[in-house]
């Protein structure tokens, strides 16, 4: 790789200087294929360093690199500080003009990183970030285009496992609403401006939280699509395990809509927001639990129906004092939850757990009152993040809305009859028409 320095040409910002960061944990074997691959990159005409942070690696990440890649700079950590800190670490330290970010367990193209510098140095000054596209290991189908947005904070890699003769790539110089943190280039200036990936996160939604934070700062983001890199998708993110996966997604989901939406917005699309986490928790915890369905029962609704079948039966017989009845069967309902608590405590007591209590032991479940806690433990940070990023707001999210439609996806069990239902409905904003697809629709799902 050249190392030699050249002007930026073009009439966007210039150039000269790059560094490529990348983090790994415990990734050395995908390094194996990165770091030569960076190595043989055609000269982009800027002077390139390639910064490398190893996340608390146990696999010999730091010692191999500095053997067989001494060009390369390691930046060692004795933990993981997630994908979003190491990041932030590695722009910290750099001088560089521009941030070229790529993940560990991608293959770039020989003309990749060229093609990232020339499409930032041919952009107008108001462009924050550009990103590249990502294809499988075998370059037969998409990974990363462009992506869209869910109104809950979760977002889509449209198309994404689509066969690449099958979809439509965004164009040079497209629009996109964020860029993906795992093949993008950033003007250095514009990614500490904007305050670099949250840190809270770890991983997951980083990027899309920082997109919306371009936007909404008055900066954009474009597509160079021809800047292509070859992922092995989800190689490293299946460490952290399902459970743990699904707290950050979630977490992160609604950390995202909560700092991003303007003063406008947020209060019109926060009912939903919520009433979503809450409903998808739920579900989970009845349906996909031994004896789950226990919680959902609602020992007073019970009762009632109890006592209009069993008064429906006796035909005539009159009810002559209905106060009085239902004064009866709320305290029937609340011995019967009284009951129930004594006996739990019991139970508690002799070590032992009553026959038919629910056991909360899905992956999934666990993940979702996970996030719960999480968000509740993370909502005084989160609220002076919004804070800041709402003072540097220079457009509204209803233009940015105007280019980038929310997305209303079913994607967890319960959520199609949710957002069918009339209740939901109610809660949302009637001047805001989101775009509603199924899952099918937006990406190839793995059945």
């Amino acid at each position: 790789m050249s190392d030699r320095g050249a002007g930026g040409g073009g009439h966007g910002p210039r150039v000269d200087s790059v560094d490529i960061l990348v983090v790994s944990w415990n990734g050395r074997r995908h390094l194996e294929t990165l770091l030569p691959a960076l190595a043989a990159q055609r000269d982009p005409g800027a002077t390139v360093g390639i910064r490398l942070f190893d996340n608390g690696s146990t696999d010999g990440t730091a010692a191999w690199v500095g053997a067989e890649h001494p060009e390369v700079e390691v930046v060692e950590h004795p933990v993981n500080l997630g994908f979003s800190a190491a990041n932030n670490r590695l722009a910290e330290g750099s001088s560089a003009d521009a941030l070229v970010l790529v993940n560990n367990d991608t293959r770039p193209r020989p003309d990749w990183l060229a093609e990232l510098v020339a499409a930032l140095r041919a952009s107008p000054p108001d462009v924050a970030a550009l990103s590249g596209c990502i294809v499988d290991w075998e370059g037969e189908r998409l990974d990363f285009g462009r992506g869209v947005m869910a109104f809950d904070g979760h977002a889509f890699q449209l198309d994404y496992g689509r066969l690449l003769e099958e979809v439509e790539i965004p164009a040079e110089g497209a629009e996109l609403l964020f860029p993906c943190g795992g093949n993008m280039i950033a003007r250095r200036d514009a990614f500490r401006a904007a305050g670099g990936f949250d840190e809270s996160y770890f991983a997951y939604l980083e990027d899309v939280d920082l997109g919306w934070r371009f936007w909404s700062g008055g900066e954009r983001v474009l597509s160079a699509p021809r800047a292509v890199v070859h992922h092995r998708s989800k190689a490293t993110s299946d460490l952290l395990g399902n459970a743990n996966r699904g707290l950050l997604f979630e977490r992160n989901a609604y950390f995202t809509a909560f700092k991003n939406y303007d003063a406008e917005l947020w209060p019109q699309l926060m009912p939903a927001v919520q009433l979503t986490l809450l409903a998808r928790t739920q579900h989970l915890l009845a349906r996909c639990n031994p004896n789950g369905d226990v919680l959902a029962l609602d020992p007073f609704r019970t009762a009632g129906e109890a006592s209009e079948a069993a008064s429906g039966d006796r035909g005539a017989a009159p009810r002559t004092n209905p106060s009085a009845a239902r004064r009866g069967l709320w305290q029937r309902a609340r011995d019967i939850v009284a009951l129930r608590t004594r006996l739990r405590r019991l139970a508690r007591r002799l070590g032992g757990v009553p026959a038919g209590a629910p056991a909360v032991v899905d992956d999934q479940t666990v993940a979702q009152v996970r996030a719960l806690s999480a968000i509740v433990r993370g909502l005084d940070g989160a609220s002076e993040r919004r804070r800041q990023v709402q003072a540097r707001r220079r457009r509204s999210d209803r233009e940015i809305l105007e280019r980038f439609p929310l997305y209303m996806v079913p994607t967890y069990p319960g959520d199609e009859e949710l957002f069918a239902s009339a209740g939901f409905e109610s809660l949302w904003p009637e001047d805001l028409a989101p775009v509603r697809r199924l899952l099918d629709d937006v990406m190839e799902v793995e059945r």
